[in-house]
């Protein structure tokens, strides 16, 4: 993107949408919000996507997450082509919007402002079309995490959410998530923090890695919580000793 890093704070726009004109800084409040673009409306891939994202908005309103869409094509057509989402969902007729808004953007100002465009995707004009992105925004507006796909390859919503937990779990605790995390399973420890801290902060237990270079950088904590230690989590296998 464009002059926009990690940390940044988001831009704010004016758009229309399909459910009227919106502010994105006002759109969000105090929530996280979440930025997808989308090539084309009537697209067979983007018609998976926003139907999957419709079935998970009971999981990302728990979590605390606005989600907000953006293809290139007018109002008319974002409507229009709700009916065939709902369809690819399997839902009742008479329903004729989903569960969040769809920005139109046909002078594409806004994918070339965010750099969405994917130059080897074109329409029928020889224009770019947007790629499919992802815009995580904390409840600060600062851009939190930006995925980046062509518009061939549709995207991982399970892995969407899973980042979500990762960044909003991350953003209250000092810790870290290792490869693969799903909520639930143990964090790491940062390498910045001292094992004396590291004992203070997480009294049920830091657990290290036993390594070839003998250094323990590798150091695990079961996943914390608002309550105390949580049950159930054993870190004592083969090769883990606590610190």
């Amino acid at each position: 993107m464009p002059g926009l890093l990690l940390g940044d704070v988001f831009p704010d726009f004016d758009a229309e949408t399909t459910v009227g004109r919106i502010k994105l800084h006002e759109f969000l409040g105090d929530s996280w919000g979440i930025l997808f673009s989308h090539p084309r409306d009537y697209t067979p891939v983007c018609t998976t996507e926003l139907g999957r994202v419709a079935r998970l908005c009971g999981e990302f309103s728990r979590r605390n997450v606005k989600v907000i869409a953006l293809s290139i094509d007018s109002v008319e057509d974002h409507r229009g082509w709700t009916v065939d989402i709902l369809a690819y969902n399997g839902c009742d007729p008479a329903c004729r919007s989903l569960p969040y808004p769809i920005i139109a953007d046909r002078q594409r100002e806004l994918a070339v402002a965010l750099g969405m465009l994917d130059p080897d995707e074109k329409d029928k004009e020889g224009l770019p079309l947007t790629a499919r992105c992802v815009f995580i925004i904390g409840p600060d507006k600062r851009l939190k995490l930006s995925l980046l796909y062509p518009a061939t390859t549709g995207r991982n919503f399970d892995e969407i959410l899973r980042v979500v937990d990762s960044l909003q779990l991350t953003a209250g605790r000092s810790v870290a998530t290792p490869a693969d995390w799903r909520p639930g399973d143990c964090v790491m420890v940062p390498p910045s923090m001292t094992e004396e801290e590291a004992a203070s902060l997480f009294p049920w237990g830091v657990y290290s890695k036993d390594l070839p270079s003998g250094r323990k950088y590798l150091r695990y904590t079961p996943q914390p919580s608002e309550e105390d230690c949580p049950q159930g989590l054993n870190m004592e296998k083969e090769g883990e000793n606590p610190v």
